[in-house]
């Protein structure tokens, strides 16, 4: 049973860091890429973060260069989201996703691509 488990959100003042992680059981991690999701209040799903299986690559939403980082360790079955430079916009529940298919990335950005999500992890920026 594919299961993914995020951690790490909480407070954060504009300009902190928090460091997201999603913890991943029930496939082999390293065949599948990654992404984080978020959903901000009152607003719809936006997909933050891509990772390939191999992490050739990185993606990232045009809100987010540059102050997010999205990582992963197949050894340890799970990806991350180092979210720095926080602002009050980036408050939202942010989720991890699992790719549909093994070793192919798609599109990032579509939800078809993938198809386990976690329970999400609360984020919030204020201070």
């Amino acid at each position: 049973q594919v299961q993914l488990v995020e951690s790490g959100g909480g407070l954060a003042q504009p300009g902190g860091s928090l460091r997201l992680s999603c913890a991943a059981s029930g496939f082999t991690f390293g065949d599948y890429a990654m992404s984080w999701t978020r959903q901000r209040p009152g607003k719809g799903i936006e997909w933050v973060a891509g990772i390939p299986a191999d992490a050739s690559d990185t993606y990232y939403v045009d809100s987010v260069k540059g102050r997010f980082i999205i990582s992963r360790n197949n050894a340890e079955k799970t990806v991350y989201l180092h979210l720095n430079n926080l602002k009050p916009d980036d408050t939202a529940l942010y989720f991890c996703a699992k790719a549909t298919t093994p070793f192919y990335m798609g599109d990032w950005r579509m939800a078809d691509e993938y198809d386990a999500w976690g329970q999400g992890s609360q984020v919030t920026v204020s201070s």
